[in-house]
């Protein structure tokens, strides 16, 4: 009962602050300092999600050439940072990773 009650409230509050953003979104005016700062919030969440995988996926850090993560992770994030093309980046990521993979 209590893990009911706690994803109900989880729901409540997720969709409660989304639902939010529909009924008074039309009055809501963000300062522009404010604006330029959410514009990197997607770059910064997507970089705290990946970095710690790449460097230690199995828990401790391993920099060794056994770990495929990370050449795949720094081969997407270059082909990102100079193209600006997400598909591309990722399917040479998936591809540095996999002949990483097969190599070691």
């Amino acid at each position: 009962m209590n893990l009911l009650l706690a994803i109900a409230g989880m729901v409540v509050v997720t969709y409660g602050i989304r639902l939010s953003f529909l009924v008074f979104g039309h009055r809501l005016v963000f300062p522009p300092l404010l604006q330029r700062a959410l514009h990197y919030v997607p770059a910064a969440v997507l970089t705290a999600l990946i970095v710690p995988m790449a460097l230690a996926p199995q828990g401790p850090i391993d920099l060794s050439a056994a770990n495929a993560y990370l050449p795949g992770t720094l081969a997407a994030a270059t082909v990102a940072f100079f193209s600006r093309q997400t598909l591309p980046a990722i399917l040479l990521g998936f591809a540095v990773y996999g002949v990483w993979r097969w190599l070691f």
